[in-house]
């Protein structure tokens, strides 16, 4: 018999990854993983504990969507629109949200650490809780966003805008803030410690560390 030539067993493997994406039935509890779901249309589906982690779901719609306890770590979600989407407790672990849109969507205890959401829209957004260590937020929009309790520990924040959010009791500790805006912030009980605040607005100064700061 005669063996199978390299270009064979490659394309075999690409059509396989089509049928995974093809095949997949999007419902509850459903294995999607490492799926390519680019610009797919999903909104306002149950999608609840689903597995999408390293799918492909870029410019994806998943308005109103409910993804309570997905597994969407390592997913690439660049471009989403996310407005309304229910992520409680949702593993975004090492995910890429750059320039996604979360407003107003509810977050609550999601786990976000390490992933990216640099100019991501996350405006009036429920972050209660939210886990969001070393995550990367430059230029990231948080206006009225509620993080009570969130830990933003090892964050860089870069021009990230706080502006009329409630941070009662978040964790900014060890984080970048260079050039953030938190004008009309609640700040109860939240901890800088080791923070840079270089060019911050609004930010509690009284917790600000040296310009040579390192980690």
């Amino acid at each position: 018999m005669k063996p199978l030539s390299a270009y064979t067993l490659l394309l075999s493997s690409c059509l396989s990854v089509t049928a995974l994406a093809e095949d997949c039935p999007f419902t509850p509890n459903a294995d999607c993983a490492n799926g390519q779901f680019e610009s797919i249309e999903l909104a306002g589906r149950d999608l609840r504990y689903i597995n999408l982690s390293g799918a492909d779901l870029r410019n994806a719609d998943l308005r109103h969507t409910d993804l309570r306890g997905a597994n969407l770590q390592g997913a690439d979600l660049r471009h989403a629109k996310l407005t309304r989407a229910n992520l409680e407790k949702t593993n975004l672990r090492g995910a890429k949200l750059d320039h996604a849109n979360l407003q107003a969507t509810s977050a609550w205890a999601v786990f976000g650490q390490g992933a990216s959401f640099k100019h991501a829209k996350l405006d009036g957004a429920d972050l209660t809780f939210a886990r969001l260590t070393q995550g990367k937020f430059e230029n990231a929009s948080f206006y009225a966003a509620n993080l009570e309790m969130a830990w933003l520990t090892k964050a860089e924040l870069i021009g990230a805008n706080f502006e009329d959010a409630n941070l009662q009791e978040a964790k900014f500790n060890n984080a970048n803030l260079e050039n953030a805006k938190f004008s009309g912030a609640i700040f109860r009980f939240a901890t800088f410690q080791n923070t840079y605040m270089d060019g911050c607005e609004g930010c509690p100064h009284d917790w600000m560390i040296p310009k040579n700061y390192t980690d």
